[in-house]
Protein backbone atom coordinates (compact mmCIF):
# COMPACT_ATOMS: atom_id res chain seq x y z
CA UNK A 1 0.00 0.00 0.00
CA UNK A 2 0.97 3.57 -0.93
CA UNK A 3 2.15 5.58 2.01
CA UNK A 4 0.23 9.36 2.24
CA UNK A 5 2.43 11.80 4.22
CA UNK A 6 1.25 14.89 5.39
CA UNK A 7 3.16 17.81 7.02
CA UNK A 8 1.47 21.22 8.41
CA UNK A 9 3.39 25.00 8.25
CA UNK A 10 4.97 22.85 5.56
CA UNK A 11 5.84 26.25 3.50
CA UNK A 12 8.94 27.10 4.93
CA UNK A 13 12.53 26.25 7.44
CA UNK A 14 11.75 23.07 9.05
CA UNK A 15 8.49 22.08 7.67
CA UNK A 16 9.42 22.84 4.22
CA UNK A 17 12.56 20.63 4.96
CA UNK A 18 10.51 17.63 5.96
CA UNK A 19 8.11 18.05 3.16
CA UNK A 20 11.36 17.94 0.87
CA UNK A 21 12.54 15.25 2.66
CA UNK A 22 9.92 12.53 2.95
CA UNK A 23 9.58 13.33 -0.94
CA UNK A 24 13.10 12.79 -1.95
CA UNK A 25 12.65 9.17 0.42
CA UNK A 26 9.33 7.66 0.03
CA UNK A 27 8.22 6.32 -3.25
CA UNK A 28 7.03 7.16 -6.43
CA UNK A 29 3.69 5.67 -5.56
CA UNK A 30 3.50 7.47 -1.93
CA UNK A 31 1.86 10.90 -1.65
CA UNK A 32 3.40 13.98 0.54
CA UNK A 33 1.01 16.59 1.23
CA UNK A 34 2.53 20.40 1.46
CA UNK A 35 -0.05 22.11 3.64
CA UNK A 36 -0.06 26.11 4.85
CA UNK A 37 -2.07 28.53 5.05
CA UNK A 38 -0.99 31.27 2.66
CA UNK A 39 -1.66 30.25 -1.01
CA UNK A 40 1.36 31.94 -2.48
CA UNK A 41 3.99 30.25 0.01
CA UNK A 42 2.63 26.56 -0.80
CA UNK A 43 3.10 27.67 -4.81
CA UNK A 44 6.54 29.04 -3.80
CA UNK A 45 7.23 25.86 -1.49
CA UNK A 46 6.19 23.36 -5.12
CA UNK A 47 8.34 25.63 -7.27
CA UNK A 48 11.29 24.96 -4.95
CA UNK A 49 11.20 21.66 -4.31
CA UNK A 50 14.71 19.83 -5.58
CA UNK A 51 15.03 15.89 -6.07
CA UNK A 52 11.44 14.71 -5.36
CA UNK A 53 10.27 10.90 -6.04
CA UNK A 54 6.90 10.60 -4.25
CA UNK A 55 4.48 12.76 -5.61
CA UNK A 56 3.98 16.25 -3.42
CA UNK A 57 0.58 17.77 -3.20
CA UNK A 58 0.29 21.52 -1.99
CA UNK A 59 -3.26 22.42 -0.03
CA UNK A 60 -3.91 25.28 1.73
CA UNK A 61 -5.04 24.25 5.51
CA UNK A 62 -6.10 26.50 8.16
CA UNK A 63 -4.83 24.54 11.17
CA UNK A 64 -6.31 27.31 13.74
CA UNK A 65 -9.81 26.71 11.54
CA UNK A 66 -11.55 23.35 13.31
CA UNK A 67 -13.67 23.17 10.62
CA UNK A 68 -11.32 23.50 7.98
CA UNK A 69 -9.08 20.27 9.64
CA UNK A 70 -12.41 18.21 9.94
CA UNK A 71 -13.01 18.67 6.07
CA UNK A 72 -9.67 18.10 5.30
CA UNK A 73 -9.34 14.99 7.21
CA UNK A 74 -12.58 13.79 5.30
CA UNK A 75 -11.16 14.99 2.05
CA UNK A 76 -7.89 12.35 3.27
CA UNK A 77 -10.09 9.67 3.90
CA UNK A 78 -11.99 9.38 0.54
CA UNK A 79 -8.63 10.20 -1.17
CA UNK A 80 -6.71 7.38 0.10
CA UNK A 81 -8.30 5.59 3.31
CA UNK A 82 -5.91 7.03 5.47
CA UNK A 83 -2.66 8.24 6.48
CA UNK A 84 0.55 7.04 7.64
CA UNK A 85 3.01 10.28 8.96
CA UNK A 86 1.77 13.28 9.93
CA UNK A 87 4.07 15.90 11.43
CA UNK A 88 2.25 18.82 12.99
CA UNK A 89 4.74 21.45 12.55
CA UNK A 90 2.85 24.36 12.16
CA UNK A 91 3.84 27.70 13.82
CA UNK A 92 3.08 31.36 14.36
CA UNK A 93 6.20 33.22 14.76
CA UNK A 94 6.71 35.90 18.10
CA UNK A 95 9.11 38.27 18.19
CA UNK A 96 10.59 40.26 21.36
CA UNK A 97 9.24 43.63 19.93
CA UNK A 98 5.74 42.24 19.89
CA UNK A 99 2.91 42.76 22.85
CA UNK A 100 1.90 39.09 23.96
CA UNK A 101 -1.44 40.77 24.81
CA UNK A 102 -2.24 42.13 21.16
CA UNK A 103 -0.96 38.97 19.22
CA UNK A 104 -1.89 35.92 21.71
CA UNK A 105 -5.49 34.95 20.36
CA UNK A 106 -3.57 34.60 16.85
CA UNK A 107 -1.02 32.89 18.66
CA UNK A 108 -2.78 30.16 20.21
CA UNK A 109 -5.44 29.63 17.88
CA UNK A 110 -2.34 28.32 15.64
CA UNK A 111 -0.51 26.91 17.82
CA UNK A 112 -2.13 25.36 20.20
CA UNK A 113 -5.68 25.20 18.84
CA UNK A 114 -4.49 24.65 15.90
CA UNK A 115 -2.20 21.26 17.42
CA UNK A 116 -5.42 19.58 19.00
CA UNK A 117 -7.35 20.44 15.83
CA UNK A 118 -4.81 17.87 13.68
CA UNK A 119 -5.11 15.67 17.03
CA UNK A 120 -8.73 15.20 16.64
CA UNK A 121 -9.12 15.32 13.40
CA UNK A 122 -6.11 12.99 11.93
CA UNK A 123 -5.52 10.81 14.75
CA UNK A 124 -8.34 8.98 13.78
CA UNK A 125 -6.95 8.29 10.25
CA UNK A 126 -3.62 6.26 11.52
CA UNK A 127 -3.54 3.29 9.44
CA UNK A 128 -1.04 0.64 11.18
CA UNK A 129 2.53 1.17 11.38
CA UNK A 130 1.39 5.05 11.34
CA UNK A 131 3.35 8.43 13.00
CA UNK A 132 2.00 11.56 14.40
CA UNK A 133 4.67 13.64 15.90
CA UNK A 134 4.24 17.08 16.90
CA UNK A 135 7.30 19.13 16.54
CA UNK A 136 7.66 20.93 19.87
CA UNK A 137 10.47 21.53 21.62
CA UNK A 138 12.24 21.04 25.22
CA UNK A 139 10.23 24.04 26.68
CA UNK A 140 7.17 21.94 26.27
CA UNK A 141 8.68 20.21 29.63
CA UNK A 142 6.85 21.62 33.04
CA UNK A 143 10.38 22.34 34.37
CA UNK A 144 10.32 24.89 32.52
CA UNK A 145 7.21 26.50 34.42
CA UNK A 146 6.70 27.79 37.55
CA UNK A 147 6.08 24.69 39.92
CA UNK A 148 2.57 26.50 41.35
CA UNK A 149 1.26 26.39 37.80
CA UNK A 150 2.02 22.49 37.64
CA UNK A 151 -1.02 21.68 38.14
CA UNK A 152 -2.95 23.69 34.91
CA UNK A 153 -1.52 21.08 32.86
CA UNK A 154 -2.06 17.84 35.19
CA UNK A 155 -4.47 14.97 34.93
CA UNK A 156 -6.39 16.53 31.87
CA UNK A 157 -8.71 13.52 30.52
CA UNK A 158 -9.70 15.52 27.09
CA UNK A 159 -8.30 17.70 24.53
CA UNK A 160 -11.25 20.26 25.42
CA UNK A 161 -9.94 20.03 28.85
CA UNK A 162 -6.36 20.64 27.03
CA UNK A 163 -8.00 23.89 25.32
CA UNK A 164 -9.71 24.71 28.69
CA UNK A 165 -6.11 24.81 30.37
CA UNK A 166 -4.35 26.74 27.22
CA UNK A 167 -7.44 29.47 27.35
CA UNK A 168 -7.17 30.32 30.69
CA UNK A 169 -3.48 31.11 30.50
CA UNK A 170 -4.64 32.98 27.10
CA UNK A 171 -6.53 34.92 28.64
CA UNK A 172 -4.23 36.32 31.53
CA UNK A 173 -1.93 36.97 28.37
CA UNK A 174 -4.91 38.96 26.79
CA UNK A 175 -5.91 40.74 30.06
CA UNK A 176 -2.47 41.38 31.70
CA UNK A 177 -2.68 39.29 34.26
CA UNK A 178 -0.12 36.41 33.38
CA UNK A 179 2.80 38.07 35.40
CA UNK A 180 1.11 38.21 39.19
CA UNK A 181 0.03 34.98 38.18
CA UNK A 182 3.76 33.41 37.60
CA UNK A 183 3.39 32.74 33.94
CA UNK A 184 6.66 33.61 31.78
CA UNK A 185 7.00 36.33 30.01
CA UNK A 186 7.83 34.44 27.03
CA UNK A 187 4.79 33.06 25.50
CA UNK A 188 6.47 30.40 23.59
CA UNK A 189 7.27 28.08 26.95
CA UNK A 190 3.45 27.61 28.26
CA UNK A 191 2.17 27.09 24.37
CA UNK A 192 4.91 24.10 23.88
CA UNK A 193 3.92 22.69 27.51
CA UNK A 194 0.18 23.20 26.31
CA UNK A 195 1.17 21.01 22.85
CA UNK A 196 2.82 18.37 24.73
CA UNK A 197 0.10 17.74 27.42
CA UNK A 198 -2.18 17.59 24.22
CA UNK A 199 0.01 14.94 23.49
CA UNK A 200 0.30 12.81 26.26
CA UNK A 201 -3.32 13.23 26.74
CA UNK A 202 -4.21 11.67 23.09
CA UNK A 203 -2.12 9.54 23.55
CA UNK A 204 -3.63 8.48 27.31
CA UNK A 205 -6.65 7.48 25.41
CA UNK A 206 -5.13 5.35 22.52
CA UNK A 207 -2.13 3.62 24.30
CA UNK A 208 -3.18 -0.07 23.99
CA UNK A 209 -4.96 0.16 20.71
CA UNK A 210 -2.30 1.90 18.94
CA UNK A 211 0.67 0.17 20.16
CA UNK A 212 -1.10 -3.30 18.93
CA UNK A 213 -1.30 -1.42 15.49
CA UNK A 214 2.50 -0.48 15.71
CA UNK A 215 0.93 3.00 15.52
CA UNK A 216 3.49 6.02 17.31
CA UNK A 217 2.23 9.47 18.73
CA UNK A 218 4.46 11.48 20.64
CA UNK A 219 6.00 15.41 20.58
CA UNK A 220 8.89 16.28 19.41
CA UNK A 221 12.23 18.17 20.73
CA UNK A 222 14.19 18.64 17.93
CA UNK A 223 16.81 21.07 19.64
CA UNK A 224 17.72 24.30 18.30
CA UNK A 225 17.32 25.33 14.44
CA UNK A 226 19.12 28.30 12.87
CA UNK A 227 15.57 29.58 11.40
CA UNK A 228 14.02 33.42 11.46
CA UNK A 229 11.57 32.10 14.47
CA UNK A 230 14.42 31.60 16.91
CA UNK A 231 17.37 34.54 15.78
CA UNK A 232 15.59 37.19 17.75
CA UNK A 233 15.60 34.97 21.07
CA UNK A 234 18.29 32.74 21.38
CA UNK A 235 22.48 32.71 20.56
CA UNK A 236 21.98 30.36 17.53
CA UNK A 237 25.88 30.40 16.82
CA UNK A 238 26.91 26.75 15.36
CA UNK A 239 22.71 25.42 15.21
CA UNK A 240 22.10 23.64 12.47
CA UNK A 241 19.92 24.73 9.51
CA UNK A 242 16.55 23.17 9.23
CA UNK A 243 17.08 20.30 6.45
CA UNK A 244 20.47 19.33 8.77
CA UNK A 245 17.75 19.24 11.39
CA UNK A 246 14.85 17.19 9.68
CA UNK A 247 17.14 13.83 8.33
CA UNK A 248 16.84 12.40 11.90
CA UNK A 249 13.61 13.40 12.12
CA UNK A 250 12.45 11.64 9.15
CA UNK A 251 14.31 8.96 9.83
CA UNK A 252 12.62 8.56 13.37
CA UNK A 253 9.19 8.80 11.17
CA UNK A 254 9.94 6.23 8.93
CA UNK A 255 11.73 3.45 11.24
CA UNK A 256 9.57 0.51 10.95
CA UNK A 257 9.69 -0.33 14.94
CA UNK A 258 8.71 1.92 17.58
CA UNK A 259 9.93 1.94 21.21
CA UNK A 260 6.52 1.90 23.25
CA UNK A 261 8.72 3.86 25.73
CA UNK A 262 8.45 6.49 23.42
CA UNK A 263 4.84 6.60 22.96
CA UNK A 264 2.95 9.69 24.34
CA UNK A 265 6.47 11.55 25.43
CA UNK A 266 8.73 14.19 24.17
CA UNK A 267 11.41 12.52 22.59
CA UNK A 268 14.57 15.01 21.75
CA UNK A 269 15.94 13.73 17.91
CA UNK A 270 18.43 15.39 16.35
CA UNK A 271 21.96 16.64 18.09
CA UNK A 272 22.99 15.89 21.49
CA UNK A 273 22.27 18.81 24.00
CA UNK A 274 23.25 20.05 26.94
CA UNK A 275 21.26 19.85 30.06
CA UNK A 276 19.97 20.67 33.37
CA UNK A 277 23.10 20.48 35.94
CA UNK A 278 25.65 19.08 33.65
CA UNK A 279 23.83 16.48 32.15
CA UNK A 280 23.44 15.79 28.40
CA UNK A 281 20.46 15.07 26.69
CA UNK A 282 20.96 12.79 23.75
CA UNK A 283 18.85 11.69 20.18
CA UNK A 284 16.28 9.38 21.39
CA UNK A 285 16.26 10.37 24.90
CA UNK A 286 12.77 11.30 26.71
CA UNK A 287 12.37 14.84 28.13
CA UNK A 288 11.42 14.36 31.59
CA UNK A 289 7.57 15.74 31.91
CA UNK A 290 8.18 17.25 35.49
Amino acid sequence: MNKIALVTGATRNLGFSLAQGLARRLDPADVVYLTGRDPGRIAQSLQKLTGSVAQVRGELLDVSRRDAVERFAGQLLDRHGGVDIVFSNHYTRVQPEDDPAEIIDDYVAANNLGTTNVLRSLSPLLRDGGRLLVVASRAGSLRALAPALHPRFQNLRSLDDVDRAVATWRDAVRTGRAPGQAWPAWINIPSKIGQVAAVRVLAGQRRAEDLSRGILIASISPGLIDTGASRAWLDLAGAPQPDEVAGPLIDFALRPEIDEQLYGELVHVGREEPGPFGTVIRNGAIVPWQ
